[in-house]
C-alpha cells in the first residue's frame, strides 16, 4: 500500500515549488497519484519522487518539457545515443552563438566607454570603409531620425546588408549654404560588403582619412552649429585646415532615446596641419 503525500509535503521533500508541480501536471509530465474528489487535494507517492528526479536531470541536460514528455510517452526515461548526440550538437551551436553575442556586447561596451571617456576634441584617423548610402532632400533636421529607422533601415535589411559591429553611421551635408529646411543630406552606414544597388541604397567605398578632428556633441541635431563653432575655433588655433567634407556620426539618437537632449553624436572633420 502506497504512502500518499500531500502536494505541499511532496513539494517540501523534493525541494520543488507547488507551482512547478502544477505546471508538470498541466503538461502531462507528472500527474498526481490521487486527487480527492471532494477537496481537490492532490497526493503523490514515493515512486513519483524518482520520476521527478528524472525530469530534473533531463532538464539539466537541456531537454525541453515537451521533449521529456515524449520520452515518458515512449516509456523510456533515458534518451538514446542519437538523441544525446543531437542535443550535444545543438548545445555546441548555442555556445558558439553565445560567444559571438558576448564578443558583440564587448565591442558595443568598448565603443560606448570610449565615447564616454572621449575628450571634447580628439585627432584620429578614419579607416577606409564600404558604406550603404542614401541621399535625399529632407524637410529639416528633425526628419533625419524617422528617415533612418523607418526608411533606410528597413531597406538595408531587405537587401541583406551586414553592418559592421559596433555600428558606424553618419551623414554628409551637400547643401552649399545653411538652410533650415530642404537640406541635401547623404546618410551612410558602414557595411561588410557592397551589394547590388537599389532605388534607395547605393554602395560605395570611402578612402581612409589620415587625420580628422573628432568633436563630441550632445543634444539635438539642429544644434550641431554649436559644436561646429567650437571645432572651427580649435582648427584655427591648432594650425589645421579642412581638407574634406565633415561627417556627423550618430552614437545614440531617436531610435532608442525619447529625450533629444540625450542624443550623442561625433562630428568628424578631415584636416591636415598647415
Amino acid at each position: 500500500m502506497s504512502n500518499y503525500l500531500k502536494i505541499g509535503e511532496f513539494s517540501q521533500l523534493m525541494q520543488t515549488t507547488v507551482k512547478t508541480l502544477r505546471l508538470y501536471e498541466q503538461r502531462g509530465l507528472l500527474m498526481p497519484a490521487k486527487v480527492d474528489d471532494f477537496t481537490g487535494y492532490r497526493y503523490y507517492t514515493v515512486d513519483q519522487m524518482q520520476r521527478l528526479n528524472s525530469i530534473r536531470s533531463l532538464k539539466n541536460l537541456g531537454f525541453s518539457l515537451d521533449e521529456i514528455r515524449d520520452l515518458f510517452d515512449d516509456d523510456n526515461h533515458v534518451p538514446d545515443s542519437d538523441c544525446v548526440a543531437d542535443k550535444l550538437s545543438r548545445t555546441e551551436a548555442q555556445i558558439t552563438a553565445l560567444i559571438e553575442r558576448r564578443n558583440l556586447l564587448q565591442k558595443w561596451l568598448d565603443s560606448r566607454l570610449k565615447f564616454e571617456k572621449m575628450e571634447k576634441f580628439t585627432i584620429e584617423p578614419l579607416p577606409k570603409i564600404i558604406v550603404a548610402s542614401h541621399r535625399r532632400i529632407i524637410e529639416n533636421y528633425d526628419a533625419l531620425g524617422p528617415l533612418c529607422y523607418q526608411v533606410i533601415g528597413p531597406e538595408m535589411q531587405r537587401l541583406g546588408c551586414k553592418c559592421s559591429q559596433p555600428g558606424y553611421c553618419f551623414t554628409v551635408e551637400h547643401t552649399t549654404e545653411y538652410r533650415p529646411t530642404d537640406i541635401d543630406i547623404e546618410y551612410c552606414e558602414q557595411v561588410e560588403e557592397a551589394l547590388a544597388d537599389s532605388t534607395l541604397i547605393k554602395f560605395k567605398t570611402l578612402e581612409a582619412v589620415p587625420t580628422a578632428l573628432c568633436v563630441k556633441h550632445k543634444g539635438p541635431y539642429r544644434e550641431f552649429y554649436r559644436s561646429y563653432t567650437e571645432a572651427f575655433r580649435f582648427i584655427e588655433q591648432q594650425g589645421y585646415r579642412i581638407v574634406g567634407q565633415p561627417r556627423a556620426s550618430y552614437i545614440d539618437g531617436p531610435w532608442n532615446q525619447d529625450d533629444e537632449a540625450t542624443y550623442l553624436s561625433i562630428i568628424q572633420i578631415p584636416v591636415e596641419k598647415i
